[in-house]
């Protein structure tokens, strides 16, 4: 991966086409063996990778130190290796809205499965309306104002929570994904991705 001060140097100078400077990260922690599963023969976190490459985003090695890559005046796209199918364009359209806005933008997709409450022993209660109900996919961007008021690296082990964190005390804007962006929960996800992602890197 490319060197975090190299990165540095590179995300200063704004690309002809007036693209925003971002650099990404592809966290596997936390996501057990599903990373490593195959898509179009290369594992999602490959193919992840190659999107964000693709995109225009610089990919770092996340053992740095937050100090240094909050020093980079880069927004930070997290790209979760489980929708390595999210669209090249569409990870550009979220890094240009987030620069735009100040605000963290959100990749996410409409909820179809049948959500039902719990009262805490177990019993089910009537189904809930999912007009209105999204889940979070990818990426997660974090515009550079942000970024320099965070003391601390964000949790990224599951986007849903870091997503959570951060509405704690920033702007969250959420922008629906194209059906490639799906969650992988299982092998059965990346056959229906196989019919639905780019073929990525070759």
């Amino acid at each position: 991966m490319q060197d975090l001060r190299e990165a540095h140097a590179d995300a200063d100078v704004r690309d002809e086409d007036g693209s925003v400077p971002a650099v990404g990260v592809v966290p596997v922690e936390g996501r057990g063996s599903l990373p490593f599963l195959l898509l179009h023969g290369e594992s999602l976190v490959a193919v992840a990778s190659w999107a964000l490459g693709e995109a225009g985003v610089r990919l770092l090695d996340f053992t740095e130190d937050w100090d240094d890559v909050r020093s980079l005046g880069a927004a930070l796209v997290v790209h979760d290796p489980l929708c390595p199918g999210t669209p090249v364009p569409f990870l550009r359209q979220t890094v240009r809205e987030a620069a735009a806005s100040g605000a963290v933008v959100v990749g996410v997709r409409p909820v179809t499965d049948t959500v039902r409450p719990t009262d805490g022993q177990g019993r089910l209660g009537d189904p809930v309306d999912r007009d209105g109900l999204w889940q979070v996919c990818s990426p997660v961007v974090i515009p550079v104002p942000v970024l320099s008021a965070l003391r601390g690296a964000p949790p990224m082990d599951d986007l849903a929570e870091l997503v959570a964190a951060l509405r704690g005390g920033h702007e969250v804007r959420l922008l629906e994904a194209p059906a490639a962006a799906l969650r992988v929960v299982d092998d059965s996800d990346v056959t229906v991705l196989e019919r639905l992602a780019d073929p990525g890197p070759r």
